[in-house]
């Protein structure tokens, strides 16, 4: 059955209403994509046996929703519960001409909504794949595939993308125009970058044995 896309802005709610720093705030869903593509580490923040719990852990995503994988013994994938997922990507220092102006520039999101645990057997090996393939896109043909004990042992979930709030800082430092300017000390942004280093091989790895392309390609490249 063929859903209707999810619309282009994402809805203002309780939750995800920017209240402080308004102007970093964005309702445009192609923000929110382009934040998760750019990475693939989440934090799940949730509550067990009555104490928040925030738990770092892989992630992929289609159109809709995101997934989030683990054990069967993590408590914090128990599904049925509220959550409140975090990805967040520091792209430099914002260095003032005083400590009170300092900050950083970032791309942040928030996606809220109630985990659901993925049972039906198409469904989680289809989103294990879109979560193998966000990390390491072409891992999923040339590696193994999870065996049936693998994925019994396997928790993942679903989490709606509908509910989401974004956050973007760019820019220079806000200190330009007022008094501390007239102090001559030097303010700007300190970029952050991070890029994919040479493969290493496994020591027990055969040396006749070459790195697939789809790996060997990322060297020196940025994810998404």
């Amino acid at each position: 059955m063929t859903r209707e896309p999810l619309p282009a802005t994402l809805p203002d709610t309780d939750r995800t209403r920017h209240r402080r720093l308004r102007e970093q705030g964005s309702l445009d869903r192609a923000d929110l994509d382009a934040i998760l593509d750019a990475g693939f580490v989440c934090h799940l923040g949730v509550v067990v046996e009555g104490r928040p719990m925030v738990v770092p852990t892989v992630y992929g995503r289609d159109e809709r929703q995101l997934y989030l994988h683990g054990s069967v013994a993590s408590r914090s994938l128990a599904g049925g519960t509220p959550v409140c997922v975090t990805v967040t990507h520091v792209d430099g220092l914002v260095l003032a001409r005083s400590v009170f102006e300092h900050g950083v520039n970032y791309r942040s999101a928030m996606i809220h909504g109630e985990a659901r645990k993925v049972t039906d057997p198409e469904e989680k090996l289809a989103g294990l794949r879109r979560l193998t393939e966000h990390a390491t896109p072409g891992q999923w043909t040339y590696a193994r595939r999870p065996s049936r004990k693998e994925l019994a042992a396997t928790t993942l979930l679903a989490l709606s993308l509908e509910e989401a709030s974004v956050k973007i800082r760019t820019g220079a430092p806000d200190d330009g125009d007022g008094p501390d300017a007239e102090l001559g000390l030097w303010a700007g942004t300190l970029p952050l970058t991070s890029v994919w280093g040479a493969p290493v091989p496994d020591p027990a790895l055969p040396s006749d044995v070459p790195v697939p392309g789809h790996i060997a390609r990322r060297e020196g490249t940025r994810h998404g």
